[in-house]
């Protein structure tokens, strides 16, 4: 009996076919365009938060400053004027002088060497506290010039090195003709050694970092230095290692920097202007606040 026969027989087992299942290879779409969609999402989210809305905020602006009770917020805090973050001024504004000067001198009548101008009447709306330091910084200042200067004095050399106090601290500048630097040289002389190694003692015992800033005058240079920047920064570092391997500065307080002749001292190109801006100034960074150290030059006017 033949097989199909027996499929169709009464009362005979049917043969059951099963279909092998079709392997799906486009299901990666799948996967692929849900990622896409999210990435959308992702993207029109992040578009929308950037939108800032102008009205809105002038709007928010308004209500904070009415809840707090203060009217100043408006200008003051959100629009981001630098009205109550100076610290200088208890109503956070500045005042104009009425003398028409700037309040800032370079130094003072202990130091000597440049006249000191009025102190500004402004000072009379800064915070007591900020003012009481500066005045305290600025007495310190002038107590590690009056060592410096006698220990200058002591060798006769007090007159050839200017002071000054401005907002970075104490200034010692080694500025005369032909005196500390040769034109285009950045050799010490004799007197240049004389005077740093007289200072030495005090700018070691401070606890203040000294920077020692390199500067030349616009005349161009030959030999050995390119421009005026090595020059001045050789002239720095020329101190700075006089100071370390002669005097015992400590190298970790000590630094220096060429600021070729784009900082002069005196403008012009007279024999005297050369000659005062081929320099290099000697630094005791003051360790004081930004606000403080502001006022330390109109504290130290007699």
């Amino acid at each position: 009996m033949s097989a199909a026969t027996r499929a169709h027989r009464p009362g005979g087992r049917r043969t059951r076919h099963v279909e092998e299942e079709h392997v799906n290879h486009e299901r990666w779409l799948v996967s692929y365009s849900d990622m896409i969609t999210v990435l959308m999402a992702l993207f029109i989210v992040l578009f929308a938060i950037s939108q800032v809305d102008q009205e809105k905020y002038v709007a928010l602006r308004a209500s904070l400053a009415a809840g707090f009770g203060e009217q100043s917020m408006q200008e003051s805090v959100l629009t981001g004027s630098d009205g109550v973050l100076d610290g200088l001024s208890a109503s956070g504004t500045q005042q104009a002088d009425p003398s028409g000067t700037a309040g800032i001198v370079d130094a003072d009548a202990g130091l000597g060497d440049q006249a000191a101008q009025p102190v500004p009447a402004q000072q009379a709306s800064v915070d007591p506290e900020v003012l009481a330091a500066a005045q305290a910084e600025a007495e310190h200042l002038q107590e590690i010039a009056a060592h410096i200067r006698a220990a200058l004095a002591g060798r006769g050399l007090d007159r050839v090195v200017q002071m000054r106090v401005d907002e970075r601290g104490l200034v010692l500048g080694l500025v005369a003709d032909d005196v500390f630097f040769a034109p285009a040289s950045a050799e010490l002389t004799p007197t240049a050694r004389s005077v740093l190694d007289a200072a030495g003692p005090t700018l070691v015992a401070i606890q203040e970092a000294v920077r020692v800033e390199g500067h030349a005058n616009v005349l161009p240079v030959g030999g050995r230095y390119a421009t005026n920047w090595e020059l001045s920064a050789d002239r720095a570092t020329q101190v700075l290692r006089h100071l370390v391997e002669a005097d015992g500065m400590p190298p970790t307080r000590i630094e220096a920097v060429g600021f070729g002749d784009a900082r002069p001292l005196v403008q012009g190109m007279d024999e005297a202007a050369l000659a005062a801006n081929r320099r290099v100034d000697l630094v005791v960074l003051s360790g004081a606040p930004e606000q403080v150290r502001a006022l330390l030059p109109a504290v130290t006017a007699p």
